[in-house]
């Protein structure tokens, strides 16, 4: 990915975030940054997460800046899935030598 290749590693997050905003608006694609996406448990408002980016309202994006992904990095993606109702997204972590790239997919629908 250009952005990557481009910065390389070793920068916080929000400054991926910016550039592939960039990136994703030469692109023409239509997308939410920071979007606020409040958070429910048993129906109940419970909070509210800021989503990096949603891609044309149906594909997550969740970035992170750290040496390697961890399973923990994973599950978090997949949770954020199931708490927006979206059924697919992408983990991206800017933050190894080469550019690492998740796919998400809902785990609780067979899309």
């Amino acid at each position: 990915m250009k952005v990557h290749a481009v910065l390389g590693n070793g920068f916080q997050e929000v400054i991926y975030q910016r550039a592939l905003a960039i990136e994703m608006n030469k692109q023409g694609l239509k997308f939410s940054r920071e979007l606020e996406m409040p958070l429910f448990y048993d129906g109940i408002n419970i909070g509210s997460r800021r989503v990096d980016f949603l891609v044309d309202e149906t594909v997550m994006v969740e970035l992170k800046a750290v040496i390697r992904l961890e399973d923990v990095h994973l599950a978090q993606g997949l949770n954020y899935l199931v708490a927006y109702k979206v059924d697919k997204g992408l983990l991206l972590n800017f933050g190894s030598q080469s550019l690492e790239i998740k796919r998400l997919r809902h785990p609780k629908r067979s899309n």
